[in-house]
């Protein structure tokens, strides 16, 4: 799982946990289709989409219509959330959610630029969905700053909420280090966003000034050709560990094993990698981009432009502070803990939700008049887009009345709960 995947998976089984019913619904990965159950009865719905490009699904508009429609009503939900301004099925259900009336909002975890073609694209995309929304929530301020200005909305309706870390699993522990060499974990998707070209260049400078330092890189994608290439050339296999895909529960584990954690990325809004470093008691060495000045104090961070030149001499320092002893793994791990929890983060997103549960819906003329306002062509397209989407919606409750669609048993979280705590009693008593 990467981070808006693990923001997912722990929002929902804290709103479970705070009585509410969470259902997730995202797109299948492979054989997992249908309808699984996860944790505490967390309900994930893997629909059978084709994906097109790194696991994010073909846009059709109105083709998730029907079966959004379909579990919605089946699962009695009041309020659709969507994730991500890269997922399309993000987009779309909180189309077909403001079209049947429902409430929504939208969580953006993302940096955009404005003037490359896919940012455009993607901005126009972006404004056109969060039209019609009742609230927006950011993961920093500089999230927000970049949110407001690309889909132009007023800042009052956009909240910052930054993601948590589930501090007790991310535990530091000295004795998994090697006390030969100097380590610097690196996990992060091996993609360009993430400043694996910067990584490529700076690692062998670092080898080479730093006899005793070595690497374990954590993570896929295209880039790790570039980097097999790098430790081929420069004849680093001993010094360089590639790691390939890292479960999310092995990812303490791999942590662990180091001394410094490297984040090179070139865009982030916020980065819960150096937050799970710093809580198991890494040192953080990281470009200064985005979001990343505010997540972490400065005496558990060193800053780097994202330079190569910049990059090597912040890490020279991060290894002369790890030999010099100026880090305590369990005092960086005491702080983290009391900064970012997850129970916080769940309470903060209930009180959006509160908010926007009390607001009214506008009409479809209103809705209208807000698409029309994206652009000169934009907007009548826009507004062409959700006059088809009404009528779908119109001809699906025509077809399918909500009547003849069965209502799915509810999940008895307090129930469950007392049959946990009772077969860990017999198990304590056996």
């Amino acid at each position: 799982m990467g981070g808006v995947e693990s923001h997912l998976y722990q929002l929902s089984q804290r709103l479970i946990q705070r009585g509410h019913k969470v259902i997730i619904i995202t797109h299948s990965y492979g054989n997992r289709t249908g309808v699984r159950y996860l944790t505490n009865g967390l309900k994930v719905y893997y629909v059978p989409i084709m994906v097109v490009y790194s696991e994010a699904t073909l846009p059709t508009i109105y083709g998730f219509f029907p079966i959004f429609r379909n579990i919605v009503i089946r699962e009695e939900i009041n309020i659709v959330h969507g994730h991500q301004a890269f997922s399309s099925l993000c987009h779309e259900a909180i189309l077909h959610a403001r079209t049947m009336g429902m409430k929504a909002c939208f969580t953006d975890h993302s940096l955009f630029g404005f003037a490359d073609a896919s940012s455009i694209l993607t901005n126009k995309l972006l404004k056109w969905t969060l039209s019609d929304i009742d609230h927006v929530i950011c993961v920093s301020h500089t999230s927000k700053e970049n949110t407001v200005l690309r889909a132009a909305l007023n800042p009052q309706m956009v909240s910052v909420i930054p993601n948590a870390v589930v501090a007790s699993q991310f535990k530091p522990d000295p004795a998994a280090q090697d006390q030969n060499f100097i380590t610097i974990v690196v996990a992060s998707r091996l993609v360009y966003r993430k400043g694996m070209d910067l990584l490529v260049a700076a690692i062998p400078r670092i080898c080479h000034e730093n006899p005793k330092v070595r690497f374990i890189i954590g993570g896929d994608g295209p880039k790790r050709i570039d980097l097999e290439q790098m430790r081929e050339k420069y004849l680093l296999h001993d010094r360089v560990e590639l790691l390939g895909t890292v479960m999310q529960h092995e990812v303490r584990n791999v942590l662990t094993k180091g001394h410094i954690f490297l984040n090179t990325s070139l865009t982030e809004a916020f980065c819960i990698g150096i937050v799970e470093a710093a809580c198991c008691g890494l040192l953080v060495v990281s470009t200064k981009v985005g979001g990343v000045p505010e997540v972490l104090p400065r005496h558990m961070v060193i800053f780097a432009k994202p330079e190569e030149d910049d990059l090597v001499k912040s890490v020279a320092n991060a290894i002369s502070m790890i030999k010099l002893k100026k880090v305590i793994p369990a005092k960086f791990h005491d702080e983290i803990k009391e900064m970012y929890s997850w129970v916080n983060v769940a309470e903060r997103t209930e009180k959006v939700y509160n908010t926007i549960w009390k607001m009214k819906n506008p009409p479809l003329i209103e809705r209208l008049r807000r698409y029309y306002g994206c652009g000169v062509w934009a907007g009548k397209l826009f507004c062409i887009l959700i006059a088809l989407d009404y009528l779908i919606w119109k001809f699906l409750e025509w077809v399918a009345p909500r009547e003849s669609i069965e209502i799915a048993p509810a999940f008895s979280y307090k129930k469950y709960r007392k049959m946990c705590q009772m077969a860990d009693k017999d198990v304590d008593d056996s």
